[in-house]
């Protein structure tokens, strides 16, 4: 068993975040769970964009702490030369630059891939933006919306007889810090070769398009995009949701053998003879029929009574959880996919565990987000070189907070 105190594979990795609100907060929280060490530089005064949004917990924001844990926050202001220059300074010795600007501002400010890597050729910088560093959307805002909306994701999302609904969770944004976090540690990987690093450009929108999966490949194949089905599958059935008599819940027949199971569960043998639901495309075709049917037994049982027999039967099934009930679940608890930590002005908070683990190798606690420009003082010191005198003088230049 390894020391409780690893911090993770990452833990000699150093992460320069200049990233706010979702995408880029995201990539970087990924890699702080990892071990890296993220240096969080915020602008003066509200800091991330995010520090403001309600709802609050003695004044820090949900949506700040769900993203922001295991970083270090300094507050620099980069519209002055001196926190340009402390930003180049911690280059230097970093090894990833992690921003999600549009295209173009980090080059404005004299802190593009290519002035920083004449600096530190190993270092690894990724660009994440709506729509990526080329094409004719460049320069247009992105937000999580927006590129659900030209994904063609929110065309999937939502029952055929109802609007189309956008995501609940805000994938169109989070997508970028998966990829980006992933596209990282290539890259880290890759300069173990080479001894140079790389300029990533991620797209939110061609993140999203990665996602569509076999969706794509249907339009691909027959050339018709694929609808709204609402919780069913396009391509399967019986699959999706399906009332019980105090709830609803998901049944998932993935292969021939789960329909079979589930027929026998519903005590309804004589499907598996139907010629109406004898193999996957006449079940499709006969789709609504087939689920009348299941609606009219399943209502007859409770959520617990089905749950009971469903698993007799071995049929892939769930019941459709809050948000709470979930992350209240003896599972989600027995994974430590819920944690608490001690913060500083907040108190204890509860926080969604590292969904990446390592067998025989726990991890240090997870760190609480920072307070804006925590750490100001003691990161310049510490990894630029900045004197006392140094510090006090941006101080008294208004780049860098006041102690």
């Amino acid at each position: 068993m390894e020391n409780s105190g690893w911090a993770g594979p990452l833990a000699d990795i150093k992460v320069l975040d200049l990233t706010r609100v979702l995408a880029g907060p995201y990539a970087t929280m990924l890699l702080g769970d990892l071990g890296a060490e993220v240096l969080k530089i915020e602008p003066p005064g509200k800091g991330d964009d995010i520090r403001i949004m309600a709802p609050f917990i003695n004044g820090e924001s949900h949506y700040f702490i769900a993203l922001n844990r295991n970083k270090k926050s300094l507050v620099l202001d980069l519209k002055k030369p001196e926190g340009v220059q402390a930003v180049m300074d911690l280059a230097r010795k970093a090894d990833v630059l992690v921003e999600n600007y549009r295209p173009g501002v980090m080059d404005s400010l004299g802190l593009g891939y290519e002035k920083l890597a004449q600096l530190n050729p190993r270092l690894v910088y990724c660009s994440i933006s709506g729509f990526g560093a080329h094409g004719p959307l460049r320069d247009k805002p992105s937000f999580d919306i927006v590129t659900q909306a030209l994904s063609g994701v929110i065309s999937v999302n939502g029952s055929p007889d109802t609007p189309p609904e956008k995501l609940g969770i805000p994938l169109g944004d989070m997508v970028g810090g998966v990829y980006g976090s992933l596209a990282i540690m290539s890259a880290i990987h890759e300069r173990h070769s080479t001894h140079r690093g790389r300029h990533i450009d991620i797209s939110l929108l061609d993140g999203m398009l990665g996602m569509l999966g076999y969706l794509a490949q249907i339009y691909f194949v027959s050339g018709q995009s694929p609808g709204r089905v609402g919780s069913k599958h396009p391509n399967l059935t019986p699959y999706g949701a399906y009332p019980a008599s105090d709830g609803h819940l998901v049944v998932a027949c993935l292969t021939e053998g789960f329909w079979i199971n589930f027929a026998k569960a519903l005590g309804r043998p004589d499907f598996l003879q139907d010629p109406r639901f004898s193999g996957y495309e006449i079940r499709l075709k006969n789709r609504q029929v087939l689920d009348d049917e299941i609606n009219a037994v399943m209502r007859r049982r409770t959520m617990a009574e089905w749950k009971k027999i469903l698993e007799q039967h071995d049929v892939p099934h769930a019941p459709i959880l809050s948000v709470g009930e979930a992350l209240e679940s003896a599972h989600a608890q027995a994974r430590d996919m819920v944690v608490t930590a001690d913060h500083p002005s907040a108190g204890k908070i509860r926080m969604v565990g590292r969904p990446i683990k390592f067998t025989g190798a726990p991890q240090t606690p997870l760190a609480p987000p920072p307070r804006l420009g925590e750490h100001t003082r003691q990161v310049l010191a510490e990894e630029a070189g900045y004197s006392p005198e140094t510090l006090d003088a941006l101080e008294r230049a208004g780049v860098i907070p006041r102690s």
